[in-house]
């Protein structure tokens, strides 16, 4: 039997999904719902749901973001997003992303029949795959777009990997299996050379001294900010602000 997941902020939503569609008839019943974006995610990692019915305009919801992590983390999960979002630009992303249907609200009956049927449909044609095999989507490289840019933005915080996956709405686990992938670097790694780059850009500023640029990158510690800058570069702070004067 197939497993649904519903999510919306709108109770009458979920909970009218929940009553008019007949599930029994395509072999699935409704296994949790939720009604934001973050109880989603945990609703999906909870039962690993075959199908999904989701807005994804949600007040506490990047929705592009979260479409992406869905799909990325769960790559044979149907979706249909339920949205009165009415832009072209924005349903072409969400197709691109790996969307089985895109439905504007109120969306009538026969579209939820359809959608369902279509979603049914692909989970019987869904061919085994291996992960080295299966073609690699759109998803993945949304993703990793989204936790870089997160990290240069936030790398003066003590950041962490599990910060970068929440806002990314994929597992810390899968979140690193994605970077080392596609950057062949840890999270780390990433983190500490976004950090070098801030402060060789600093360095050039004689109105900050190295405790200054050590804090404003994001280093508690000054002889920590010294090693991992010497490792970086080759060279101390104070030889790459010399040298570059």
């Amino acid at each position: 039997m197939y497993k649904v997941v519903l999510v919306d902020d709108e109770a009458i939503i979920v909970e009218g999904l929940k009553k008019v569609v007949d599930w029994q008839a395509y072999n699935a019943q409704v296994a949790g719902v939720a009604f934001n974006a973050q109880e989603g995610a945990n609703a999906i990692r909870t039962h690993s749901p075959d199908i999904l019915f989701t807005d994804i305009k949600m007040p506490d919801a990047d929705g592009m973001a979260m479409l992406a992590g869905l799909r990325s983390e769960f790559p044979k999960m149907q979706i249909t997003v339920l949205t009165g979002y009415r832009d072209f630009k924005y349903a072409q992303e969400a197709i691109r992303l790996g969307v089985t249907r895109l439905l504007l609200k109120p969306s009538r009956m026969e579209e939820i029949n359809e959608a369902m049927g279509a979603m049914v449909s692909n989970l019987k044609t869904i061919m085994p795959k291996t992960e080295e095999a299966a073609e690699e989507p759109p998803a993945n490289s949304f993703i990793v777009r989204q936790a870089l840019g997160f990290i240069e933005q936030n790398h003066a915080e003590k950041l962490t990997l599990s910060e970068v996956a929440d806002s990314c709405y994929v597992s810390q686990w899968h979140l690193s299996k994605l970077l080392n992938k596609h950057t062949n670097s840890s999270f780390y790694e990433l983190l500490n050379a976004s950090r070098i780059r801030e402060a060789k850009k600093l360095l050039l500023r004689p109105e900050y001294n190295i405790r200054d640029i050590c804090e404003r990158v994001g280093y508690a510690d000054v002889g920590h900010f010294s090693r991992v800058f010497k490792k970086a570069e080759g060279m101390s702070a104070n030889e790459y602000r010399n040298k570059m004067r």
